[in-house]
């Protein structure tokens, strides 16, 4: 496969990273290598197949990594794909610490893309958790009973929508907290956006 070219529009994140340098420099050249075409996404470069979003490159403050966007469908035999939370349903990381961590896996990384490729191509699409599955708060399910417009709203979103306000109304650990959380939405959620909109 012909390696791809850069995206000079992506150079600012390889260059604002000098923690990471050396790491990231080596994940974006094995990733070019696949033959996918980079971009910058969601503030990180990405590699795509056409329109499709394959493998992006972050870093953290501990480590940096691959995000396989569909991790979840991909082989595993080097046990090295991450759930980073268990909310996490498709996407599936591989972390690094040192670049010689990355050298020794690289024909291992070539391999795990060019399964991420074939998957995509393949068109298969990852089984998702339905709405229902996640856990509703009790605070949430009064004010839903309450506020049949609310309701209405709440059901009208996307899945992916409703699940994000379960999760974040969930993630509170105090009931007051959760109620607070729950109060300063519900206008979004009657707008018919999502938490992070």
């Amino acid at each position: 496969m012909t390696k791809s070219k850069t995206n000079p529009k992506v150079d600012w994140y390889f260059t604002k990273n000098k923690n990471w340098s050396e790491e990231i420099e080596t994940l974006r050249d094995i990733a070019l290598e696949s033959g996918l075409n980079e971009a910058l996404k969601w503030g990180c470069p990405c590699y795509t197949l056409g329109e499709s979003n394959v493998v992006l490159i972050h870093v953290f403050k501990e480590y940096c990594a691959y995000l396989f966007l569909k991790g979840v469908l991909l082989k595993d035999p080097k046990k090295i794909l991450i759930q980073q939370t268990e909310n996490v349903q498709v996407a599936r990381q591989t972390r690094f610490t040192n670049v010689k961590e990355i050298v020794k896996l690289r024909p291992s990384l070539r391999a795990y893309i060019k399964n991420a490729i074939e998957v995509e191509k393949s068109g298969v699409k990852p089984e998702l958790k339905k709405t229902k599955e996640f856990k509703m708060p009790e605070e949430f399910k009064n004010a839903l009973n309450k506020n049949t417009t609310l309701e209405k709203a709440f059901y009208a979103l996307t899945p992916g929508r409703q699940r994000g306000y379960l999760l974040y109304f969930s993630s509170a650990k105090q009931s007051a907290t959760r109620e607070s959380r729950i109060k300063k939405f519900m206008p979004q959620i009657l707008k018919g956006k999502g938490v992070d909109d």
